[in-house]
């Protein structure tokens, strides 16, 4: 019930601004714009070791990801370009963020450790490649949006990692949870590109038909 509540207030909260952003005349692109650059500075935020700081960056930027299509479909302003434009700058967004964290793991400091930098590369192509197989298979004509860990859910890791990371000396088990997150990041991703590869290839064979018997 709090939840709900919650989540209700936070709408309410989302639609104001969207309608005000809509009423002002925003684009949406400058949105868009605003939202990928402020996750670049969450990614600088990364690599300096601040976490806690990037994890709050990281909630402010995701609050343009959903301010700008609402008021492109509020305002009338969808466009072709638009949508193009959000899914490329999502992209970047996503990369940021990992290549921050590598870079703080493949520093010269205490926390200095190789596998988490691998497993941050790992998510990171394998998160990547989650977006392009969708793209090139709805270019084919198969929507292929399937999959347990898409952006969205990249995004919420991401948080907790980060939010949980304010004292690196602390011994809590909730606190520095960052490479735990990586794990599941890492695996999360390669697995949902391995699912959504076999989804596009069954989708393609029902397209197609059965091969020919020369």
């Amino acid at each position: 019930m709090l939840g709900a509540e919650i989540g209700r207030g936070a709408m309410r909260i989302i639609n104001a601004m969207v309608r005000g952003l809509a009423s002002a005349g925003i684009s949406p692109n400058i949105l868009t714009t605003i939202g990928v650059t402020i996750n670049i500075g969450c990614g600088v935020l990364f690599g300096l070791g601040e976490f806690f700081w990037a994890g709050i960056v990281l909630i402010v930027a995701n609050l343009f990801d959903m301010l700008d299509g609402n008021v492109a479909r509020l305002s009338g302003r969808v466009t072709k370009f638009g949508s193009f434009l959000d899914s490329s700058l999502d992209r970047l967004s996503d990369m940021v963020v990992f290549v921050g964290i590598m870079i703080f793991y493949a520093g010269n400091s205490p926390q200095h450790s190789l596998l988490n930098v691998f497993l941050g590369g790992v998510g990171l192509m394998a998160s990547v490649m989650v977006s392009y197989t969708t793209a090139r298979s709805e270019g084919l004509g198969v929507k292929a949006n399937v999959g347990f860990l898409q952006r969205p859910e990249r995004v919420v890791l991401f948080i907790i990692g980060s939010l949980s990371t304010w004292n690196w000396e602390s011994t809590s088990y909730f606190a520095n949870r960052m490479p735990q997150v990586l794990w599941v990041l890492a695996v999360g991703s390669v697995w949902t590109l391995i699912h959504r590869m076999y989804f596009i290839w069954t989708e393609f064979r029902k397209l197609e038909g059965p091969p020919e018997v020369k």
